[in-house]
């Protein structure tokens, strides 16, 4: 039998045909997403504050407080971006005596680090003690130095603590004498696990040492160690001075043999002389020379240009310095942060940071009124890229200047933040020093969200203030700048404004307006 098929249908099966034997040999080259697989948030139980998580680097840090048992933690609830997973069994317990690695999916793996963090008060202190004792963690040791007055062989331990609160000691050398000619071992047992220290005592022939000394602008400190119990201070001069200037007691914090001296109203730029004593006997004189001082460019907000929508606070074709957000609200909206005549001074200009919502319903959402100095690095979809922080390796105490402000009830939030609704919103303005290597990044996306934590290992110094209260006219605010050290320098100065403390979560009060002027920096205590 013969079977027809008309030329229409013909044609038709040979271009499938066709289609087919090409189709098979097109490479299918083209590439997946690439979207990065980021834990949003992160709970365990027992931690002190939230997890600082790092999208750029991609790790979680987790502080405890001492009584935490590394060794067994329960998380408690995680997120990760929307359509990520964990490769592998869902996070349950950890053990972060030592970081964990754990990988996300999207398209492609990423690979992420949990850490702990836990600060343990440990000290080891004896008669005739001098400085204060160093205590290894990592190489479980502690060394420290004892006058040569004393008998080595009959050393009265004052109090001795190398592990956690509710840790036990083999032998207990609390209040007891023993003998530290050769280097002693003692077994300290926490949460059932024992660990072995040595505890190593060198006699000194000094009786006082000057350790170390810090400058800044107009502060120094400098470190002192000798035996406990004395006339302990610290002395300076101008360097080629003939007389030596003793640093008043209130200046002075002791921590048994160890001791440091803040010198305050210093010169910038200038060289001087610092010593330790001990009643008669003085430690070696160490030479430092204090760092100048500089102030943040355009923080009078006199200076603005209007491009299309959007405010800038910087004059058109000038150098930039500072930035807002308006790039963002801009898209579906007018500028939050404008230039207003309404100034602390009375002449100028000063800037008028208004949370407002923008758009239209579900197509809208909040955008808090806000100034940083940085730059706005792009829009992803409604939400903005910024790059906080300028160059600065200086270390200001204090940030001052003028302020007032309008709060608002709480009209929008997120999920974490709907408790607050109805409340009245809160302004806040922050200033951050951090010696990463570049400036810090936010993203308020989020998929990828970050977003700068005070307590997060970068951070040298912080310092805030806010208010949840009308502040009807302008008043003049200051802040002290705290420091996790006297000794790191910081590569870049961050200051954020905002009329919603919690804006970076889309959560604030419609209406709410902050006015800014004449922010400075100060450099003395």
């Amino acid at each position: 039998m013969k079977i027809r098929i008309s030329r229409l249908a013909a044609r038709t099966l040979i271009a499938a045909l066709l289609a087919t034997m090409v189709s098979a040999c097109i490479e299918n080259n083209i590439p997946y997403p690439r979207i990065q697989a980021n834990f949003l948030t992160f709970a365990v139980e027992g931690s002190e504050g939230d997890a600082v998580i790092d999208s750029a680097t991609r790790n979680i840090r987790i502080k405890f407080p001492e009584t935490a048992n590394l060794a067994d933690v329960t998380v408690t609830s995680y997120t990760v971006t929307p359509g990520a997973s964990l490769v592998g069994e869902q996070l349950s317990k950890l053990n972060l005596e030592t970081p964990q690695r754990v990988v996300l999916r999207l398209y492609q793996d990423y690979d992420w680090t949990i850490s702990a963090t836990q600060d343990i008060e440990r000290h080891f202190t004896f008669e005739g003690q001098i400085g204060t004792a160093t205590i290894d963690v990592p190489g479980k040791r502690v060394v420290a130095y004892v006058s040569d007055k004393f008998d080595i062989t009959q050393i009265h331990v004052t109090s001795i603590k190398l592990g956690a609160e509710g840790s036990t000691m083999d032998p207990d050398l609390n209040d007891a004498k023993a003998d530290f000619s050769a280097p002693v071992t003692v077994n300290v047992t926490t949460h059932g696990v024992t660990s072995r220290w040595t505890i190593y005592l060198q006699p000194s022939e000094a009786s006082v040492t000057t350790s170390a000394a810090d400058a800044w602008s107009r502060v120094a400190f400098v470190y002192g160690d000798a035996e406990a119990g004395h006339d302990n201070g610290v002395e300076y001069r101008l360097k080629g001075a003939d007389e030596w200037s003793r640093v008043p007691a209130e200046w002075i914090t002791h921590n048994g043999g160890s001791f440091v001296a803040r010198i305050i109203h210093l010169t910038p730029e200038t060289t001087y002389e610092v010593r330790a004593y001990s009643d008669e006997e003085y430690g070696q004189a160490i030479e430092i020379t204090t760092d100048p001082e500089r102030q943040v460019v355009g923080s009078d907000f006199d200076n603005w240009w209007l491009d299309g929508k959007v405010w800038n606070p910087w004059a058109q074709g000038e150098t930039q310095y500072w930035d807002t957000g308006n790039k963002g609200a801009t898209t579906l909206g007018g500028s939050n942060t404008v230039p207003t005549d309404d100034t602390a001074t009375g002449y100028g200009k000063a800037a008028k940071l208004q949370t407002q919502f923008v758009g239209i319903g579900a197509l809208g959402k909040l955008a808090a009124g806000n100034i940083f100095y940085g730059y706005y690095v792009r829009t992803d979809g409604t939400n903005g890229v910024l790059s906080v922080g300028r160059d600065f390796n200086l270390r200001p105490t204090k940030v001052r200047g003028y302020y007032k402000y309008q709060t608002a009830p709480i009209s929008h939030s997120n999920s974490t933040y709907e408790y607050l609704k109805g409340r009245p919103d809160t302004c806040i303005v922050w200033c951050a020093l951090i010696d990463q290597d570049t400036p810090f990044e936010i993203r308020t996306n989020p998929k990828n969200l970050q977003l700068f934590n005070e307590n997060g290992p970068y951070v040298v110094a912080y310092g805030k203030i806010e208010q949840g209260n009308n502040v009807n006219s302008y008043t003049p605010f200051e802040f002290e700048l705290k420091y996790t050290s006297t000794s790191r320098v910081p590569k870049f100065l961050l200051i954020t404004a905002s009329a919603s403390k919690y804006g970076d979560y889309f959560t604030g009060g419609d209406g709410a307006i902050l006015w800014l002027d004449n922010i400075e920096l100060e450099y003395d205590y």
